[in-house]
Parts: C-alpha cells; sequence; structure tokens
C-alpha cells in the first residue's frame, strides 16, 4: 500500500470511528492514546484531541492490579487473545462511573509489541435510570444534531431560529461539560438519550415508532 492510499485508508477509518456511539481507543502496548473516537473522550467532558497523548491508566482507575498484570504478561509473550479490564472513572465533579475496557492486540508483530484496541463497555447503575431526561425540543435537535444537519435545517424541522437551536446546544453542551457538536451527539448516546442502532437517529422515547 502506497503512502497515498494508507493516508486515504486511515481517513477513511477515523471518520468511521468518530461515527461509533460505542467508546473506542487505539493505544500503545504502554497505554498511551494515539487515537480516541468523541464517545470515549466525552466519558471525560473532553474532545478527542485532550486525549491523545494521555495514558489510558492516568484516565482509568483498575479494580485489581492483577488483570493489568495479566495484560503486561500476554504482550511480553506475544498472546492475541481479549483482556477484560473492570475500571473506575469519573469526568469533573460529576457521579464516579463503572465499566469494563476490552482489549485486544492488533497489528503485525513486531520486535516490540503491537497496538491496542480498547472498547469501554459501560456498567448502568440500577439505582438510576439509563436515559438522561431532556425536553422533546431537545431530544428532537439531538435526533437531528446526530445525522448531520445544519443548525439552519434542525431550526426548519424544530421551529426555532438559528439563534434557538444554538441556545439549546450550548446549554446542553454546558449541561454534560462537553466542547463541541460532535461530542455532544456522542455524550447524548452515551447517556441514553438517543436510541442506539436507529438511522436516521431518534430520541430513546421514540424507540416504538417506525424508521
Amino acid at each position: 500500500m502506497g503512502s497515498e492510499e494508507y493516508v486515504a485508508w486511515r481517513n477513511h477509518f477515523i471518520a468511521l470511528l468518530d461515527r461509533l456511539p460505542i467508546p473506542i481507543a487505539i493505544c500503545q502496548a504502554n497505554g498511551e492514546v494515539t487515537v480516541v473516537n468523541p464517545a470515549m473522550a466525552a466519558e471525560w467532558g473532553l474532545a478527542p484531541g485532550q486525549v491523545r497523548g494521555r495514558n489510558l491508566l492516568d484516565l482509568f482507575r483498575p479494580r485489581a492490579t492483577a488483570q493489568i498484570e495479566r495484560l503486561t504478561e500476554a504482550l511480553r509473550l506475544g498472546h492475541r487473545s481479549r483482556y477484560t479490564i473492570d475500571v473506575r472513572w469519573a469526568a469533573g465533579e460529576g457521579p464516579g462511573r463503572e465499566g469494563e475496557l476490552l482489549v485486544d492486540m492488533v497489528g503485525e508483530p513486531t520486535r516490540t509489541y503491537p497496538m491496542l484496541l480498547a472498547v469501554l463497555r459501560v456498567r448502568e447503575r440500577t439505582e438510576e435510570p439509563r436515559a438522561v431526561e431532556v425536553g422533546e425540543v431537545e431530544g428532537r435537535i439531538l435526533a437531528l444534531a446526530a445525522s448531520g444537519a445544519t443548525t439552519a435545517a434542525i431550526g426548519k424541522a424544530v421551529g426555532l431560529t438559528v439563534d434557538g437551536v444554538n441556545y439549546h446546544l450550548s446549554r446542553l453542551s454546558r449541561r454534560w461539560r462537553v466542547p463541541n457538536r460532535t461530542a455532544l451527539v456522542a455524550k447524548a448516546y452515551v447517556l441514553g438519550v438517543l436510541e442506539p442502532g436507529r438511522w436516521p437517529p431518534v430520541p430513546a422515547g421514540q424507540r416504538a415508532r417506525g424508521g
């Protein structure tokens, strides 16, 4: 594969990764993040560029050091199995969250170590509702934003001016501590406000409606 083909393939891969509502990061063997999608960055209320270069072990708190030791030994031996690490983390002053990092080794064997693909599976608390409540208009705005609609198109669809749409988007961004529209959409999926696996996107409360 030539350099231009590689760059085109990499850009296409990153574009696909950015659209996934599942939190995903690609790391060096030492845990340094090289690629992260908005859904993963939104777990700390950050943009992807603010997470790249940081270490996953600085962002997550493993619940058992034995799981890290097992992964380290697997890297040393060149094993390719999937490894699960129970973790905790928190974004700002928000409540602590728990989940699992599913870590797979990817790439061809080298004289050093392969890259790591880390997928976060959030463990929802049973005592808290899965979906965060938002108003009907805000739910429609988020769904339209997730579909790629412009601010003007969103306003026309929901009967608001451009300033009105921006007001709601800014209000939600402050509430969820996210820096931009991409992270806001990712956070809406993480919080259960938008129904996963539906296109075009719809608010979770419309899951019983047709397409």
